[in-house]
């Protein structure tokens, strides 16, 4: 009996331990996936802002008087330094011929494997980035989410950007099925989701301005504006207060001078007013409008390419996404949307308007020759067409080491 407590206790001991070395490569197996080679990291920048050049303007003197001694005002803008902090957690594969940069990561890194349609590694790529910014006063909250998954036969994507000081917001979703045509080449094929926030086309303050309403007299019928331009400074609690005077020559003059809701002046005239106060006033009224509009999510079918050779003295990357002209919208008013960007007109959206189609793509390239050990030639470039953007950068370099 105490031989067969023994060994049944010897057998437990062998089953434990084998569930505890399965559980111990379960773990690590997750752990190689989701973290091993990652990094996280907390960074930041501090520098001075951009001098602005010296602005005076000048207001009545303390009697009001339009001829008076005026007061001088400096309307220079002053800012308090700029900077940027950030943390995050980062994964993400670079090619032979990317070169880290720096000894640390600061999240202002741009891999190729974010835009370029395959990956150096198969597996789980990601970046997770979120950044707080100060530039000239006004504070920003940046992120890039990026999570990516490549295999021999696959590529899925998730991707959200937010940079404040460009107003950008941009959100995407891609499968796609890869083939490979021999080591280097491979074509692929799938469905992208995108949004945009932008109601292209679409000018408020334009429309706004350009209603007209019809008096008929003696049987004529006229056309006037509906909403004068001034008007539109009433709108925002602006006045304009009508006023005589005379020039040094003794002529009588008369106009309309203006002032803000405050009570300050801000124009000596109409056309002053609309030279200057009323521009801001269309930006803020066309901005105060584009806010209501939902933001808009668009599907598209896109097909791509890439194509990596390396070698140590030679290297050409290029890739490439044709995202095809059937986008269809799930979200947002289609209204607004690109389909009809061209649809717009002064009196709104035309009653005729057919929706209209359009061709979005990316390309990058990357080339190096090292022609000996002392001359080498470089080019790195990207360029990106999305509906009416249209991003690119590229750089080029001719190196001369001397021994």
């Amino acid at each position: 009996m105490k031989k067969t407590i023994l060994l049944l206790l010897v057998l437990i001991g062998f089953g434990l331990n084998a569930q505890e070395k399965e559980k111990g490569r379960f773990f690590k197996s997750i752990y190689d996936e989701l973290f091993k080679y990652s990094t996280i990291y907390v960074a930041g920048d501090m520098q001075n802002p951009k001098e602005e050049a010296p602005d005076y303007f000048v207001r009545p003197g303390e009697d009001g008087g339009l001829y008076s001694v005026p007061q001088v005002v400096d309307g220079t803008n002053y800012y308090e330094f700029d900077y940027r902090y950030g943390i995050g957690i980062r994964k993400l594969a670079r090619y032979d011929y990317e070169v880290k940069g720096k000894q640390y990561y600061d999240g202002t890194e741009n891999n190729v494997g974010l835009s370029a349609t395959n990956s150096p590694v198969k597996g789980l790529e990601y970046v997770f980035h979120w950044e707080k910014e100060r530039e000239r006063d006004e504070l920003y909250d940046n992120h890039r989410y990026f999570l990516k998954h490549s295999g021999k036969y696959h590529m899925v994507k998730l991707e959200s950007r937010a940079q404040g000081k460009v107003n950008f917001d941009y959100k995407s979703a891609e499968v796609r099925a890869k083939l490979p045509i021999g080591k280097k080449f491979s074509v692929s094929a799938g469905v992208i989701y995108r949004t945009h926030e932008r109601p292209y086309g679409y000018n408020p303050v334009e429309i706004w301005l350009n209603e007209t309403t019809e008096y008929v007299v003696d049987g004529q019928v006229y056309e006037y504006p509906t909403n004068p331009w001034y008007t539109l400074g009433f709108y925002y609690g602006y006045d304009d207060i009508y006023y005589t005077s005379e020039d040094q020559n003794g002529n009588q003059i008369s106009d309309w001078y203006w002032v803000d809701p405050e009570g300050e002046i801000v124009a000596y005239s109409d056309l002053q007013f609309r030279d200057t106060v009323f521009a801001e006033l269309m930006n803020r009224y066309n901005e105060e409008m584009w806010e209501g509009i939902d933001d808009f999510g668009v599907v598209s079918p896109v097909v791509g390419f890439d194509f990596y050779h390396y070698k140590n003295n030679f290297w050409l990357h290029a890739y490439g996404s044709y995202l095809l002209p059937y986008h269809e919208y799930v979200h947002g008013d289609t209204d607004f949307s690109y389909l009809n960007r061209n649809n717009w007109g002064l009196g709104g959206l035309r009653e005729d308007a057919e929706p209209e189609q359009w061709e979005d793509y990316q390309a990058g390239l990357v080339f190096g020759w090292k022609l000996n050990r002392s001359i080498g030639l470089f080019f790195e470039g990207e360029y990106t067409k999305f509906w009416d953007s249209e991003i690119y950068n590229s750089s080029v370099g001719l190196n001369i080491t001397f021994r």
